[in-house]
């Protein structure tokens, strides 16, 4: 009797057990999935999916265990304000699954070290490198190995575990993006918790190579905080669509190209800790596995070319233009050996397959309500190669429409262009921005907003002088295929150019050449002057570095390589990236390296562009003014048009202070010194393009023929709290303080004096004396109009502040006291009357002195 108790008792702690699943690995996959409720789908792991709960469960095989697996995840669907958009490409790294102590764990693999297999030291190659454990998962079910039969090899272990458990948390990537700090955290929506009663997995698809899950994650928050945009439908509960991808090693056959310093190409940075030289690099560049069908052939076409799909989302009028500007890279692979590398093809309408296939590159088209981009183009590589596996491009309808993205950027003074991502999100309150730019993954690119920006502008030049709908629809058309083009150099592996423009001569921007060296550049558009033949807008095919860079990644003759690398020294292969750009104040060193410029005389072009947006200016009522219509259109065009005569100047700043950064190896044929001052000339040249341009007396004129109509169209509750008026003081003044953050950047002061040491003839004293003339000395005696009084105040404080401020050093603090000096024998000293001009004259010299006198004291 209590033997046959005890056997009860077992059997139901047995039962319970089994429910809870402590003792699924006493059946097999087969029996554990054999109910017909479950559908299996067979790949890379075979997939097992309950028809009736949901659950989805993923196959392991025992001959996968230990071997590297590419990881990957995208954004399939979300918010820019959360953190998320569609097409945003995230986590590319290598996992291993391992099995220890009856349970899968999944390791991050670091790839960032290499070591010479020969020495002894390998052995400890996981010394001091962490472990990245990302989740320890029960085997739900388990098949054992078996044995072959005669002599064939058997049928290794495989084991079952729960992939929607696994994929519904975030062990495997971070969803939620990490809450930033400072002011703009203050208004960033914050997601709520994860909420794993509503995390859903929404897909599951398996290939040879490649297995693919789509999991909904909702994040819930009953007391919301932040900036809440329309596109979030219920800010109480909010959905991101995530897509992991598993995928095969890619076979062996593939060899990776070394990165070099002189050409702009995507890698991957691995560093030699066996190796004793100055520079321990084994970084790979990221490209795509080409191949000659005819490895004799000089030019060859690949045994798998590069193919693009068009989506199906894709406006038909846009599409022939977008396949013929994708094709233009055709060009720049026959010189390196291959022919119809890139194919086109375009998405049916009935296709069995979507754009987040991974097996499909596709130019994809949305059309969101608040885009972070109009173009975006990532790819995803094998880490320990740099082989590029597959890429999409993101391409915004609103890049083709007048509608301003982030139109609220326009309250801060026009500066959207100019600034680095991560200054802009803090200026303007909006983190998310942050990610548009951001390196960390590659190729992540906001060239459209600077595009879409100058687009405009160019447009309302044309509008301006009357010009026809056909040379404005050949403008777009242009800007569109730059897009295209820029964006699949890319997903080429290509970094940005932001030196192509350098070596363009001035004189010859309309006489039909190519207006930059680069399609991966942020040039600006080409406009010409009232009375010149317009020339090309933009490039609209590869140039001539891109034709280079695409030959040196790309060809299969390695014996070429060091000769096409000797070229980089010829003035239309010059090449600066983002790192070396000097879009931010007080960063970068060489004004060759900037965003929206054009030409070889950037200072010339600047001054040049700065008259055709004052004449614009000047033209604007009488085609923007339309009967029966608001003035929004008079407004937009004015808000661009003196954003893009800031940017002019803006360009024109970088050159104080400026050097010369020249890179090549030691003894390379037309080398020149790796740093050469910018001439004195060329930075007293800028100075008077500043002066006439954002701070001499006449500057701002031309707006303010119209300033009593630009008024912002009325939307329902939009304006609430906010000053409806022109503000064209402050605008005005946040485009100056925006200039002279970089004028009077320690920085720049600095170099003006190291640069002495080496051939610079322009000391901080000379220079700080020179603007300081431009800020004042008009209006010794006179009245200064009310954007000067507003100029000379600031200015002062900042001299003030220089002179206390440790981040300068000694003789820059030296050159502000000597300006501040200069200023006060202007003004007067405080205890003489001042009896000279008007009341408003008086006040602001009061003004002056009172900030001298409070500073002597």
């Amino acid at each position: 009797m209590i033997a046959q108790s005890s056997r009860w008792i077992a059997a139901l702690i047995a039962l319970v057990l089994f429910s809870a699943g402590a003792l699924a690995d006493d059946k097999t996959i087969e029996e554990y999935t054999e109910d017909e409720k479950f559908e299996r789908t067979d790949g890379l792991f075979p997939l097992y999916r309950n028809t009736e709960n949901g659950d989805l469960f993923m196959e392991i095989s025992g001959d996968i265990l230990g071997d590297e697996i590419i990881y990957f995840t995208y954004t399939e669907d979300g918010a820019p304000r959360v953190g998320h958009f569609r097409g945003m490409f995230r986590a590319n790294r290598v996992l291993v699954f391992e099995r220890r102590f009856g349970k899968i764990e999944i390791e991050a693999v670091n790839t960032s070290f290499s070591f010479d297999e020969d020495n002894a030291l390998s052995r400890a190659a996981d010394a001091n490198i962490t472990r990245a454990l990302l989740a320890v998962l029960d085997v739900v079910a388990e098949t054992p190995a078996e044995d072959g039969e005669d002599g064939e090899a058997g049928s290794p272990a495989r084991y079952l575990i729960n992939a929607g458990r696994l994929l519904q948390s975030e062990d495997m990537h971070q969803i939620k993006p990490t809450p930033p700090t400072g002011p703009a955290a203050q208004n960033m929506f914050q997601l709520g918790r994860l909420d794993s009663g509503r995390t859903r997995v929404l897909e599951a698809r398996s290939y040879p190579l490649n297995t693919d899950v789509i999991v909904e994650y909702v994040f819930t928050n009953d007391t919301p905080r932040g900036a809440i945009g329309p596109e979030i439908t219920d800010p109480r509960t909010v959905a991101v669509k995530l897509q992991h991808s598993f995928i095969a090693m890619p076979e062996n056959g593939y060899e990776p190209r070394s990165d070099d310093f002189r050409v702009g190409y995507f890698g991957q940075r691995v560093t030699n800790l066996t190796d004793t030289t100055v520079t321990p690099f084994d970084d790979v560049i990221n490209r795509w596995r080409l191949v000659k069908q005819d490895p004799d052939a000089e030019i060859s076409d690949p045994v798998e070319p590069i193919v693009w799909w068009i989506e199906n989302t894709t406006p038909h009028e846009l599409r022939d233009d977008i396949r013929e500007a994708a094709l233009t890279w055709n060009i720049a692979f026959e010189a390196a050996g291959f022919s119809n590398a890139i194919e086109v093809r375009v998405q049916p309408d009935d296709a069995d397959w979507d754009a987040g296939d991974i097996r499909y590159n596709v130019l994809r088209w949305t059309s969101s309500p608040t885009p972070p981009f109009g173009g975006y183009g990532p790819s995803f590589t094998n880490p320990r190669t740099g082989e590029i596996i597959g890429a999409d491009i993101m391409l915004e309808y609103v890049f083709m429409t007048n509608r301003i993205r982030f139109s609220e950027i326009f309250d801060v003074a026009g500066l959207t262009p100019w600034l680095p991502a991560d200054m802009l999100a803090e200026m303007t309150g909006r983190p998310e921005l942050a990610h548009v730019h951001d390196h960390a993954h590659g190729e992540m690119c906001n060239f459209a907003e600077h595009l879409q920006f100058e687009t405009q502008a160019a447009l309302a030049t044309l509008q301006a002088r009357g010009a026809s709908q056909m040379e404005m629809d050949e403008l777009q058309r242009q800007s569109l295929a730059y897009l295209v083009i820029h964006e699949i150099g890319h997903t080429l592996g290509l970094m940005h150019n932001m030196r192509a423009t350098s070596e363009v001569p001035l004189e010859h921007l309309h006489d039909g050449r190519p207006v930059t060296n680069s399609i991966m550049d942020y040039p600006a558009l080409n406009i010409a002057p009232a009375g010149v033949e317009q020339g090309p807008w933009s490039l609209d095919t590869p140039g001539p570095y891109d034709i280079w860079a695409i030959q040196y990644g790309y060809t299969t003759d390695e014996d070429a390589l060091p000769a096409i690398l000797a070229r980089s020294t010829e003035p239309e292969l010059a090449f600066g990236n983002d790192a070396d750009d000097m879009r931010a104040p007080g960063r970068g060193v060489d004004p060759r390296v900037m965003i929206n410029d054009l030409s070889d005389d950037p200072v010339g072009w600047a001054a040049q562009r700065v008259d055709i947006i004052n004449d614009t200016l000047t033209a604007l009522p009488e085609q923007f003014e339309k009967e029966g219509e608001t003035y929004q259109a008079l407004l937009t065009s004015y808000l661009i048009l003196t954003g893009q005569r800031f940017g002019a100047a803006n360009v024109a700043t970088r050159h104080i202070g400026g050097v010369y950064n020249n890179r090549a190896v030691v003894g390379q044929p037309g080398a020149e010194r790796p740093f050469i001052p910018v001439p004195r000339a060329k930075q007293e040249e800028a100075l008077r393009v500043l002066e006439a341009s954002m701070f001499g007396p006449d500057a701002f004129t031309a707006e303010e023929a119209f300033a009593d109509r630009l008024q912002r169209q009325r939307r329902f509750f939009d304006h609430f709290g906010s000053n409806e008026d022109p503000s064209l003081h402050s605008r005005a003044f946040a485009q100056q303080m925006a200039l002279l953050a970089h004028l009077t950047h320690p920085n720049v002061l600095e170099r003006l004096q190291d640069s002495r040491r080496y051939g610079g003839t322009y000391s901080p004293a000379e220079y700080m004396r020179d603007l300081t003339r431009i800020m004042y000395q008009a209006d010794v005696g006179g009245e200064p109009n009310s954007y000067r009084q507003n100029l000379q105040v600031a200015y002062l404080q900042r001299l003030i502040a220089i002179t206390s401020d440790s981040s300068f050093s000694p003789a820059s603090r030296s050159a502000a006291l000597a300006s501040i000096g200069d200023i006060k024998g202007w003004v007067g000293p405080g205890w003489m009357p001042d009896l000279f001009g008007s009341r408003e004259a008086r006040a602001h010299r009061a003004h002056l002195r009172r900030l001298i006198a409070a500073s002597e004291a």
